[in-house]
């Protein structure tokens, strides 16, 4: 199924906190696995997303001091990201505003589970209508690369290679990328990910792709890959 992340923006961390309560509640009933990660302001999440904006869904509170819930929302839509913004607010007045950056909803305080869980289901049908996507920053902006167009995932010193239709190398780790991957990719070195999808054979020290790669497979993979290929396909 794959890694959905989760985050949520508030000025209180109490109300960060419960959200989040709220969301892993959810995510243990409905058998999701998630990541959730809490910014105290607009701009605290402004600057995490433009290093890794990878992330699914996020819970916004509008009444914030410096930027506000809104302001960061169109910044946002003017950047083209995708997210499922949910705005979480206390008062009714926002909501005409909130067509313009298409919100997915607005949860009025209180937030009780059972509201939160029937928004969070349209998030996910949203989430999977869309084919998944590698979210990366790269030296000209972002880039969504669709799962399927990823080969594999190469280490390189400090740096992770992601060979799709164009290679592209960011400064992330090869576990931090896994984790936004699905079941398809599998780990066969500690240097690389493969797409099951790309493989074309397998032996007991080399994998070969499609396009006559060739890559390093670790002995202690082999079984566990056969096994991936045989459920997978």
């Amino acid at each position: 199924m794959g890694m959905y992340r989760f985050a949520v923006c508030d000025d209180r961390q109490e109300d960060i906190d419960y959200i989040e309560g709220l969301i892993r509640e959810w995510s243990r009933a409905a058998g999701y696995q998630v990541r959730i990660d809490g910014f105290l302001s607009g701009e605290a999440f402004l600057f995490a997303y433009e290093e890794d904006p990878g992330i699914d869904v996020l819970f916004l509170d509008i009444e914030m001091e410096g930027m506000s819930g809104m302001e960061l929302a169109r910044e946002l839509r003017l950047q083209g990201s995708r997210i499922q913004i949910v705005f979480v607010t206390g008062y009714m007045d926002y909501i005409a505003q909130g067509y313009d950056v298409e919100a997915l909803h607005y949860l009025l305080k209180p937030v009780t589970g059972q509201k939160l869980g029937s928004v969070l289901e349209r998030a996910m049908e949203r989430v999977r209508g869309r084919e998944r996507e590698l979210v990366l920053t790269v030296q000209d902006g972002i880039v969504r690369i669709p799962l399927s167009e990823i080969r594999y995932l190469e280490v390189l010193g400090n740096y992770v290679t992601v060979h799709a239709g164009e290679d592209y190398c960011v400064k992330r780790t090869l576990s931090d990328l896994e984790q936004e991957l699905d079941e398809r990719f599998y780990r066969i070195h500690r240097s690389y990910i493969v797409n099951l999808q790309s493989v074309k054979k397998c032996a007991r020290r080399e994998v070969a792709l499609k396009d006559d790669t060739r890559l390093p497979l670790s002995r202690k993979c082999y079984d566990g890959l056969n096994r991936a290929m045989i459920e997978y396909f």
